[in-house]
């Protein structure tokens, strides 16, 4: 369940973590980059297929044999599932019914040419009448999907670029000096801003840098300068033109990068330099904001007992019960409990169980699962210690960093935090008697009294 961290024994006898403990979470399958480029795309009114390497001459094959346009073609996320959703759709109705129809050289007869002689001999041949079909965002049924499709490619590359920051596989030799790294990728890309003043930016602003990497790799193999992109005869010389012209970069204005940062994804048609010229102050300013798009993680909180995780909190609650025996409600109502008091209880739970020691009899085991066991078959699940074992202020840190059990608890249990419900606590007015006399000796007092003057 947990991220087992190892306990050491104090000099006084006394457990402690020495490192934060997180729930693992559940890694979904890696998104590859080629996916997009190997993907074939189809043609919306015939069987005519194409790799999406290729995609000039598919769109020259669309205008050619079907006189379509499709408006702003790089600003679609994801072009082959664009594809493949006109082609379902153009299947249903007629393409009049989605494209704007342009007509051209409107003067013309239509379907013919118009052969015009002078004296016997043809001088001109009028150009023949024909009729383009143009797709683009201006259908909203369009922009909704380009919108989708945009979202969905977002989603899937800030899925790729936590999958890489999670990475602890990655495996690299420098490109500059050869030395070999292993472990984390901002390992090797520290390194090279740090040893051989090469950077391509944060690592956590990166994403698919494996790619990125091998794409750097084939232009120094190359003999091709990483900014400039001029070719050398030898590294020797490519070494020397780089230090000497400090081009040990790469070229921002070089749009095949953008694919590896992740700035690049995050509005539909916006490049990383429209972002961040924008102005923060026009978003403040704008009062008609819509969250109603807005997509909150699930909770997935995990069983005080077992691996158990469920996305609501009645679910866990309701395993707890019928699992374990161990009702949270219950407690909290028996020993009256205010929400700091249930946080302290759970964090205290979980640091036993994690240090595998029974909570009721603070009997050691060796494994967490012979405690849980143990608790169930004493009847210890219920049996909670006195509350000077665990009503400490400890207790008050969780013993889990992503515990989500604890974030509900506010919410649940109905605590007193707004001003219309009142609580308990005393509120004493300040003794403000010595600041009073503090103040009229003060240096900054006698120095206005006497005029301002220092003697």
């Amino acid at each position: 369940m947990a991220a087992e961290k190892e306990s050491t024994e104090l000099s006084g006898g006394q457990d402690c973590i020495l490192e934060p403990l997180c729930f693992p979470e559940e890694l979904n399958a890696r998104v590859n980059i080629s996916t997009s480029d190997d993907c074939p795309v189809c043609c919306v009114l015939c069987s005519h297929t194409a790799p999406l390497t290729d995609k000039d001459q598919f769109l020259k094959h669309l205008l050619l044999e079907h006189k379509l346009v499709i408006a702003d073609i790089k600003l679609i996320a994801d072009f082959p599932k664009y594809m493949l959703y006109w082609k379902k759709r153009f299947t249903e109705q007629p393409i009049t019914d989605f494209c704007s129809v342009i007509k051209t050289n409107s003067e013309g007869p239509a379907g013919v040419k118009a052969h015009i002689y002078t004296s016997g001999k043809q001088d001109m041949v009028k150009e023949l009448q024909e009729f383009y079909f143009l797709l683009c965002d201006v259908l909203p049924e369009d922009r909704i999907l380009r919108e989708e499709l945009q979202q969905k490619r977002l989603e899937e590359v800030l899925e790729q670029q936590q999958n890489e920051r999670d990475d602890t596989s990655f495996q690299r030799s420098c490109m500059f000096c050869n030395e070999e790294f292993t472990g984390n990728r901002a390992v090797l890309l520290n390194h090279m801003a740090r040893e051989h003043s090469f950077s391509i930016g944060l690592p956590d602003n990166i994403v698919y840098c494996t790619q990125f990497l091998d794409t750097l790799e084939r232009k120094l193999d190359s003999m091709q300068c990483l900014y400039c992109e001029k070719v050398f005869r030898d590294k020797t010389t490519l070494k020397d033109h780089m230090r000497k012209k400090q081009h040990r970069r790469i070229n921002a204005s070089n749009h095949d990068y953008d694919r590896f940062y992740v700035i690049n994804y995050l509005e539909l048609g916006k490049t990383w330099e429209e972002v961040q010229s924008e102005d923060d102050r026009e978003l403040m300013e704008d009062e008609d904001d819509d969250w109603s798009d807005w997509q909150a993680l699930p909770v997935c909180a995990v069983c005080l007992f077992c691996n158990r995780q469920e996305e609501t909190m009645d679910r866990i609650y309701t395993h707890m019960q019928e699992a374990h025996q161990f009702d949270l409600h219950k407690s909290k109502t028996d020993l009256n409990l205010k929400f700091y008091q249930q946080v302290k209880l759970v964090n205290y739970i979980r640091r036993e169980l994690h240090q595998c020691r029974c909570y009721g009899c603070q009997r050691k085991f060796s494994t967490k699962e012979e405690v849980v066991r143990h608790l169930e078959e004493a009847s210890h699940v219920m049996q909670l210690p006195d509350s000077t074992h665990w009503d400490q202020p400890q207790y008050y840190f969780p013993t889990y960093e992503n515990d989500a059990l604890l974030t509900a608890l506010s919410d649940s249990e109905g605590e007193c935090e707004g001003a219309e419900q009142s609580c308990d606590v005393p509120v004493f007015a300040e003794d403000i008697s010595d600041l009073k006399a503090l103040k009229q000796s003060s240096v900054l007092n006698k120095l206005l009294r006497n005029g301002g003057s220092s003697n």
